[in-house]
């Protein structure tokens, strides 16, 4: 005999030739071998997942089950059915505010989705079919989670949960470099990312501090402020992108997010996470001018529903355009897993290794008299001024991280991420230095020194970060609260090279590693020494220990008025010693940041925004003198000054336009620093102060997503106008600011010929760069513009073929000036042609 269940409507169409149970007048006859699931119907049916299936299941078997036993009407018991018992139903319960957002936030996704996956229409008549034609990839599961779908170099949120609301309805101009942009700009470093950035600018290694990927945002140097999933990276190192999903720069001070430092903004890489959404096996061949040759591949596996791994590789040999004998190898491995035993619990691990080594460029020369590199005149852009027997260069990264997340309750999320890490930055170079002149106009007579530059830099990281976030509504205000803690160790161990000398040169090598009285124009490559360099053997140790806590909120009323604040302090403290001396330092840093969003619209927004951040002494771990940030523990002056004060003004408005596809931002910003360190005097006299004080002021325009569905954008336009406002020395007051265009502007454009073909291009311009000191900084780097494009097939869903060419006027562009009073200038690559196949499957 059939169980009969009563349902209140018709649950889903019928199918004659199924089996199972019997919808009659909306009741469900279910047959004896369904009596087990009928039985735990009501109880599965209060899970949505289950109560759709099981019930079509139930419903489309019915009329089978009808069929299988018709026969003569004599052979059938007669049923009765009983009438349905009316009853009024109940209105439906009106939708909270939270349940609107997320049907809306639901739909956006639906709409995305649609928009990149289309479906396939049926060919015309006479027309090729589908499988003739080229076809582009459909449902990237191995997309950027954080980017928006329907237009890949759109980012619409960022990847910290100290940020709770999307990047429109952030008071703050932030830059997120998507993987989609990554990729279309073929930069494979950190440092490719940067130079062609708008309002970013590329430094040296200055006074004491590291050669590295050293930058400014603007106008403040952010070398030690650079972050690696949310935990700061020291290492001043040289960062591969082969395992990056986004590169975020936060631009103006971020201390209450980031901690110390961040006077021009932040910088974070945000690494790849398996996924358990499905597998995929992409790779990436790529060969080119200068015997290019580099392999990358990015693999994800679902071992189980809870479970998936990622792995990636990287294999790099190249030489570098425009520069003999410079090479650049690079090889490394990382593998990411995630697992989700249970629905609150997510758990993640990420392993990355790097190495990468080759004969370092320290670049050209630069001509004091006529203000400009001397390979704008005499000199081959190819020249080369290093000892191919004697300078090497080889960095190393590891870096693990380990992530838990719980979610008990869906107003309050935690999470905890522990960080270890070690890096090694380690070579010995040559730097072409002090020009001398013939004296009687003619340039070949010139004359430098080659002087030999060395480190072996450790760094060591633990650190272990924990946020909570708690959303909850009081009245018509919804808040978004996080508080966290971060304890963290960083230690330094730095030192140089020895044994640099040699006995077989005569009166022009001075016995110490330095070559004097070189042609300019016919420098030795090869250095005859009876010694290979080592360690010296005295390295200074500098160790970091830092306690913070931090609470950070967004009220939103509405989804019209957004006021967001925080507020963090930091605990520093700091030594440094080597055999010969020590000096420590400790400081409490308390910095806050508010902004105000008006929303006329629901896809623009209106912000003012005032933050603040501290450089305590001794911050920049890399450098050795006090003047560039560090700690020097044999220097016999006072060096234990109060931090730097940062504070930014900003004002700005966010839109999506194009269907919520293009974010255009454009921001006012004026941030100054004040207790800047100073140096009065020179050698035994001098004497470090906090007298200084600079401001920069400018307007920030960018642009990331497409304008239609053909038209991509991404890029920028910068202007700074950068002052020293305060000096113990006068003669220095109103100069600018070393190391900054003044003016940058970066535009990436993608255009879409066919459904299988796209044309790239790339410009980008920089205004001339002052170098030297303050007081005498009229050594500047020229301006330049430099044109890179791409040409894209997708021949089918599995492979996709890439031309690329960069710097394709073959231009002489110089990353840095070297700040001192006989300077040299780092040279960038020259034109480069590659070809590059992309795999996935």
């Amino acid at each position: 005999m059939n169980h009969i269940l009563a349902v209140s409507e018709p649950i889903c169409l019928l199918d004659q030739t199924a089996r199972g149970a019997i919808v009659v007048q909306n009741r469900i006859h279910i047959p004896r071998s369904l009596r087990n699931a009928a039985h735990n119907y009501p109880s599965r049916l209060a899970d949505p997942k289950n109560a759709v299936g099981m019930a079509c299941a139930m419903a489309v078997g019915s009329v089978g089950s009808a069929d299988a036993q018709q026969g003569p009407a004599s052979a059938l018991p007669p049923v009765n059915v009983d009438a349905p018992i009316a009853r009024p139903r109940p209105p439906a319960p009106k939708a909270s505010q939270a349940q609107v957002k997320a049907r809306t936030a639901l739909r956006r996704t639906a709409q995305a989705r649609r928009v990149t996956a289309p479906p396939v229409a049926a060919p015309a008549a006479g027309a090729p079919s589908a499988a003739a034609l080229p076809i582009l990839a459909r449902g990237d599961i191995s997309g950027d989670p954080y980017a928006n779908p329907a237009s890949p170099y759109q980012a619409e949120r960022l990847a910290s949960p100290r940020f709770t609301q999307p990047i429109l309805d952030t008071p703050k101009t932030i830059t997120v470099v998507t993987r989609a942009v990554i990729e279309d700009k073929n930069a494979t470093s950190l440092r490719d990312v940067l130079r062609s950035t708008a309002g970013v600018t590329l430094g040296s290694g200055e006074g004491g501090n590291a050669f590295g990927d050293r930058f400014f945002i603007r106008g403040f140097d952010a070398r030690n402020d650079v972050f690696i999933d949310g935990i700061r990276d020291p290492s001043v190192s040289i960062r591969e992108n082969f395992f990056t999903e986004q590169i975020e720069i936060l631009r103006g001070p971020a201390s209450t997010f980031a901690g110390r430092g961040t006077a021009g903004g932040a910088l974070n890489i945000v690494t790849k996470e398996a996924t358990t959404a499905g597998n995929f096996y992409k790779s990436e061949e790529q060969f080119g001018t200068d015997n290019r040759r580099r392999l990358t591949f990015d693999v994800n596996q679902v071992i189980s529903p809870a479970l998936a791994i990622r792995l990636g590789g990287l294999y790099q040999d190249s030489n570098v355009a425009g520069r003999r004998y410079v090479t650049d190898d690079r090889d490394g491995g990382a593998i990411a897993i995630t697992l989700k035993p249970a629905d609150d619990w997510k758990f993640t691990a990420n392993y990355i290794h790097t190495a990468l080594s080759g004969l370092p460029d320290f670049g050209v020369p630069f001509n004091v008299q006529a203000r400009r590199p001397f390979t704008e005149s005499i000199v081959p852009r190819n020249t080369y001024y290093g000892f191919v027997n004697r300078d090497f260069n080889r960095v190393q990264q590891d870096t693990g991280t380990l992530t838990a997340e719980w979610t008990p309750a869906d107003w309050v999320t935690v999470r905890n991420r522990f960080r270890a890490a070690h890096s090694v930055l380690d070579y010995v170079g040559t730097l072409p230095e002090n020009p001398v002149f013939p004296g009687n106009g003619n340039l070949f007579g010139t004359t430098l020194n080659l002087n030999p530059q060395s480190r072996y830099q450790t760094v060591d990281v633990t650190a272990n970060v924990t946020d909570a976030t708690f959303r909850f509504y009081t009245g018509p205000i919804k808040h978004d609260l996080v508080l966290g803690t971060e304890f963290s160790r960083e230690q330094v161990s730095r030192q140089g090279y020895t044994g640099l000398t040699s006995e077989l040169f005569s009166a022009n090598f001075n016995g110490t590693g330095s070559f004097l009285g070189v042609n300019i124009l016919n420098p030795p490559n090869l250095l005859q020494f009876s010694t290979l360099p080592r360690k010296a053997g005295n390295p200074t140790v500098v160790p970091v220990d830092t306690k913070a806590g931090y609470l950070i909120e967004t009220m939103n009323f509405d989804d019209l008025v957004l006021l967001n604040g925080g507020v963090r302090f930091d605990d520093y403290t700091i030594s440094s010693s080597n055999n010969t001396g020590s000096v420590s330092a400790h400081s409490g840093n308390l910095n806050y940041n508010i902004g105000l969003t008006l929303k006329p619209l629901p896809n623009a927004s209106v912000y003012v925004a005032h933050a603040t951040s501290s450089n305590p002494v001794g911050a920049e771990l890399d450098a050795s003198s006090s003047l560039y940030g560090g700690l020097n523990p044999t220097f016999a002056g006072n060096q234990i000054l109060p931090p730097e004060q940062n504070t930014a003004d900003e004002i700005g408005v966010k839109t999506e336009l194009f269907d919520r596809r293009l974010l255009a931002t454009a921001a006012l910003f004026n941030t100054t620093k004040a207790n800047a360190r100073e140096t009065i005097g020179s050698g035994n006299a001098a004497v470090i102060t906090a007298s200084g004080a600079y401001r920069v002021q400018g307007i920030d325009l960018e642009l990331a997503g497409k304008v239609t569905d053909k038209l991509s954008l991404f890029g920028g336009y910068v202007i700074m106008d950068t002052r020293v406002t305060r000096s113990a020395n006068p003669a220095v007051i109103g100069n600018r600011l070393a190391n900054i265009a003044n003016r940058s502007f970066s535009m990436l454009a993608k255009y879409k010929l066919t459904p299988w073909l796209e044309l790239g291009a790339q410009a980008v311009n920089n205004s001339r760069v002052a170098g030297g000191t303050l007081a005498a900084n009229a050594n500047v780097l020229p301006s330049y513009w430099r044109f890179d494009a791409f040409l894209e097939a997708k021949v089918n869903e599995s492979l996709t073929v890439k031309l690329y060419g960069s710097n394709l006027t073959d231009r002489r562009i110089y990353d840095a000036l070297y700040q001192s009073n006989a300077p040299f200038t780092l040279v960038q690559p020259g034109r480069t042609i590659t070809l590059i196949a992309q795999t996935r499957f």
